[in-house]
């Protein structure tokens, strides 16, 4: 009796300490919809069903994969075929870079990273009850945006920034029916703790990244990715077409994490 006393002494104890740690969580400590499962697709910082392009210096942290095309569809990178012929290097990536016709197990690598990148893409788009609908009317130029979900049934631009502006905990999802596009030197400016891996932006038609545009977060795209000359990403590009680059630099960011409650009301 005396052991299963303490036993439950300790149990009670845990509760207790859990309950005071929902209790001290701090309001807007982690805002927005859960962060989208990226599975194996999160192992690619650039992933395209039909190929990826380059031309000029481009630089590279992470790995790139193609699937279902050939390692053929990745032109400009003067791929080196490794030994084990499972991935090829490049001087222009500080990773490795992935086709479906590469030796076993890489193959399969893909297609489980293509059915993910898909999976992400079917949970994003289908977030509900959307915390803002048609802000700017696709014009978010100027704005600072707080964590959530948004949705648009049209194309959004941004012409020189927009911020986001919430702590490192909090999401942004981003649902666009059209494209998205940045102007020349235009920015996507995080602010008071946000972090790049938190956010998403599902788009239904292409992203243009006009030239030395920087632009932040992880895409998951329908179409076509095209990065024009010095633009810069932070985060990741997963589309389900092709990705075009022309002397950019993409840098990957962390994974995100599920939060283990929901939000605290505010």
């Amino acid at each position: 009796m005396r052991t299963f006393n303490a036993y439950l002494t300790r149990i009670m104890g845990s509760l207790l300490a859990l309950l005071v740690l929902c209790a001290n969580a701090r309001p807007g400590e982690a805002d927005g919809p859960q962060p989208v499962n990226l599975g194996a697709a999160g192992e690619f910082v650039l992933l395209s069903k039909t190929g990826v392009t380059t031309t000029g210096t481009t630089s590279i942290v992470g790995n790139v994969g193609v699937s279902p095309a050939a390692a053929t569809y990745n032109t400009g990178f003067g791929l080196i075929l490794d030994a084990s012929r499972e991935f090829s290097t490049s001087s222009l990536v500080r990773g490795r870079i992935y086709a479906a016709d590469y030796a076993a197990p890489t193959p399969a690598k893909m297609t489980a990273a293509v059915l993910a990148m898909e999976a992400a893409y079917t949970d994003a788009a289908g977030r509900t009850l959307p915390n803002f609908t048609e802000l700017g009317t696709g014009n978010i130029d100027g704005k600072t945006l707080a964590p959530g979900l948004y949705k648009w049934g049209t194309s959004v631009i941004v012409p020189t920034s927009v911020t986001l502006s919430g702590g490192s905990e909090d999401v942004w999802i981003f649902q666009i029916a059209g494209d998205v596009t940045m102007g020349s030197g235009a920015r996507v400016v995080l602010q008071g703790g946000a972090q790049v891996k938190n956010i998403f932006w599902q788009v239904a038609g292409k992203v243009v990244l006009n030239t030395t545009s920087d632009f932040k977060g992880v895409v998951l795209c329908k179409t076509l990715i095209a990065m024009k000359t010095g633009a810069v990403l932070n985060g990741r590009a997963l589309a389900q077409t092709a990705v075009t680059l022309d002397a950019n630099a993409i840098t990957q960011p962390a994974m995100p994490l599920p939060r283990l409650w929901p939000r605290p009301t505010k």
